[in-house]
């Protein structure tokens, strides 16, 4: 079972904005803060820690199709939830991704998901379990 992830970001406030807001639609609190981080909590999930990047390491800047983490993915209890999710999104200026197949960019009608950047341009996707 996994226990953390740990993720460096470019911009620790907007990082903050993005994440604590969009993951406490989804239960999510934040557990800890300190001057270079943060970790959000859910239950007995695994906990996401972002952290400030050192300056040394800034303009290495990250994409999705390189090599390393593409996205994270995370379930949600009812389409209705990722339908909120999007509204939450738009009320917000968070960009997401695969408008003009929105909620089935999979492909199909049993797959229903929403995929949004973070401010790094992390891709995270919110796919209902029912």
């Amino acid at each position: 079972m996994l226990h953390h992830v740990e993720i460096y970001v470019s911009d620790l406030e907007a990082s903050h904005v993005f994440w604590s807001g969009i993951l406490a639609k989804i239960g999510y609190e934040e557990a800890g803060r300190w001057s270079d981080g943060f970790t959000l909590r859910r239950d007995d999930d695994a906990y996401l820690t972002f952290v400030q990047v050192a300056d040394k390491y800034r303009a290495l800047r990250y994409h999705r199709c390189g090599v390393g983490l593409n996205h994270l993915a995370f379930r949600v209890e009812s389409r209705a939830l990722v339908d909120e999710l999007l509204a939450y999104c738009r009320a917000n200026g968070i960009a997401t991704l695969y408008d003009e197949t929105y909620p089935f960019a999979n492909g199909g009608h049993d797959y229903y998901a929403l995929y949004v950047e973070d401010p790094d341009r992390m891709k995270v996707e919110f796919v209902a379990a029912d």
